[in-house]
């Protein structure tokens, strides 16, 4: 298990646990869960590079304590 915090900087700040092998969708289903929106609301991004929701975190290279911003559409 894996804790990655997102930011909406908005002033919310959601820590989430998961695992590595869970895709950006599957993470995204977590993190909407919590905040009550739909995911596909829900654009993670870190820098300028915005995640595909098919692809997994591992491969992202998102590890424990990792830091994503959260914007919505």
């Amino acid at each position: 298990m894996i804790e990655v915090i997102c930011n909406d900087r908005l002033g919310r700040k959601i820590r989430m646990q998961c695992e590595p092998d869970d895709t950006i969708g599957d993470f995204k289903s977590l993190v909407a869960a919590q905040i009550g929106t739909t995911a596909d609301k829900i654009v993670l991004r870190k820098w300028y590079s915005e995640f595909k929701d098919h692809i997994t975190l591992a491969d992202y290279e998102i590890r424990n304590g990792s830091l994503l911003e959260m914007y919505y559409r």
